[in-house]
């Protein structure tokens, strides 16, 4: 009996195995094997790696890391199994693709807009937008962004932002100082995002801003998530986010269309004007769905990004009180130092605040706010020596890059010294992505945690409610609390005095 049974248990671990090899079989036997017309030479220049499941791919693996405390675990098992060779294939996101983790690798994929294409999945753009700037073309990309950075970045576009800056800031830390315990980063999202709300929109109305905020969150949920369009499922829920932000966006295009012309020349024109106005040598204007595609990316990246690095800067200054003293001596010489009559901070000292800049992008490389980019081959690209595919994605992971102990020193370890003497070589810092498509909002978002940061610098503190709360990685990297506790007041010197 007893050898019948273990033959039975046999026979049916056997089974299992073998159901288990053939379904790890079917993405290599299909990518491999059909579409690459079977040959021999492009397969065996593949990189190592694994396109895991069925239709699912490695996205099983890759959630379970950026769900639990080790989210590097992801690209370590990669490491682990097929060597430091930087390059990796896998299955993401509904396509095969070749993961990118070193610098120089990086570098060429970024800039080589002849070989490589915008090639973000289908279901991110179905929620951020297929004529947003992750959709278009080089061409188009070039065009748009020119229009679109002048009014975000630039000495005049900086400086005329300083004073609205500010006196939000100052405003919401003294609101803030006074509710007692608040979920920080939630209040600094609403923060950046009204600021961004008036320089697209020229809007601070709270019950627009408070619907798109509203829908943003769960649009960004959607975005990382496997796309399956099923009810309870985040990307089904991010789809109907991204439906309400588009009805949003279309009446406020419909409300100023129809107030621009009762508008005179001499009025103050923001963002959502130039959409409007814009044609290109051909005469031809952005219509309706493309104006709502770059609003919505647009102030989803703007305020998304400024919010959790400023939480992440705060809450790092506060766990190293001899950083914070150093950030704080700063701030108070460039109070010191100004001209009695001057009122608020100017762009040259913001330019100025050295240490602080050190501060902040130390944050930028520890937290990697976009970890990934993903890009596309237009044609078989040879790098170190593996070949990537025509048509197959390649994913840039700018946070293997940020980590690496090869590149920085303790790579875990908060520590501003060390950009004291450090100059990054091309390829090594990514915050804001690189090549023709590096971010163009990057100067704006270091202008607005900047302001922040001087002013709770000199007057605030930050008391945590949990101190040991865990991290999550998903959307993007943040303490499940969203940073609950309470903002102090601890000086009456205000730099607008």
């Amino acid at each position: 009996m007893e050898f019948w049974l273990m033959m039975m248990v046999t026979i049916i671990c056997v089974i299992f195995g073998f159901m288990k090899w053939l379904l790890l079989s079917v993405n290599v036997w299909y990518y491999e094997n059909v579409k690459l017309s079977g040959d021999k030479k492009l397969r065996l220049s593949l990189p190592p790696g694994d396109l895991g499941w069925p239709f699912i791919g490695t996205m099983w693996s890759f959630l379970r890391a950026f769900k639990s405390n080790n989210p590097d675990s992801f690209i370590s098992s990669f490491v682990s199994r097929f060597g430091l060779t930087g390059i990796y294939k896998a299955f993401m996101f509904g396509s095969p693709c070749v993961i990118i983790t070193t610098p120089e690798a990086c570098r060429k994929v970024l800039n080589d807009d002849e070989a490589f294409k915008p090639g973000w999945p289908t279901s991110t753009m179905e929620l951020i937008g297929k004529k947003s700037f992750i959709g278009i073309s080089y061409e188009e990309h070039k065009w748009l962004r020119k229009l679109t950075a002048a009014p975000v970045n630039g000495h005049e576009a900086l400086s005329m932002y300083i004073q609205y800056i500010e006196e939000r800031v100052i405003s919401a830390l003294d609101k803030w100082s006074s509710m007692g315990e608040i979920e920080f980063l939630t209040h600094l999202r609403k923060l950046t995002f009204r600021i961004i709300m008036y320089i697209f929109l020229s809007t601070e109305s709270e019950q627009v801003m408070d619907a798109l905020e509203k829908e943003y969150t769960i649009l960004n949920y959607g975005v990382r998530a496997m796309a399956v369009n099923l009810p309870g499922f985040a990307y089904h829920k991010a789809l109907k986010a991204r439906k309400k932000l588009v009805a949003i966006f279309q009446s406020i295009v419909d409300d100023r269309r129809a107030r621009r012309e009762k508008r005179g020349p001499e009025d103050k024109k923001d963002m959502m004007d130039i959409l409007l106005e814009v044609q290109d040598e051909n005469g031809r204007k952005l219509n309706d769905e493309e104006i709502i595609d770059v609003l919505v990316m647009y102030l989803n990246a703007g305020h998304e990004s400024s919010g959790h690095i400023t939480m992440w800067v705060t809450y790092f200054l506060q766990k190293h009180p001899e950083f914070f003293k150093k950030a704080k001596a700063e701030q108070d010489a460039i109070v010191k130092n100004r001209p009695s009559d001057q009122k608020g901070l100017t762009l040259k000292e913001i330019r100025n605040m050295d240490y602080l800049s050190k501060v902040i992008d130390e944050t930028l490389r520890l937290i990697t706010f976009s970890f990934v980019v993903f890009r596309e081959a237009k044609e078989d690209v040879a790098i170190h020596g593996y070949t990537i595919p025509k048509g197959w994605k390649v994913l840039v992971w700018f946070r293997s890059i940020h980590l690496n102990p090869e590149i920085y020193k303790d790579p875990m370890e908060f520590n501003p010294s060390r950009w004291d003497e450090l100059t990054p070589k091309v390829g090594t810092f990514l915050p804001f992505g690189g090549g023709g498509r590096l971010c163009p909002g990057n100067d704006l978002a270091k202008l607005e945690i900047s302001i922040f940061l001087h002013y709770f610098l000199l007057d605030y503190e930050l008391e945590r409610k949990n101190p040991s709360c865990p991290v999550m990685y998903l959307p993007h990297c943040r303490p499940k609390d969203n940073c609950l506790g309470r903002v102090k007041r601890v000086s009456s010197t205000t730099s607008a005095a």
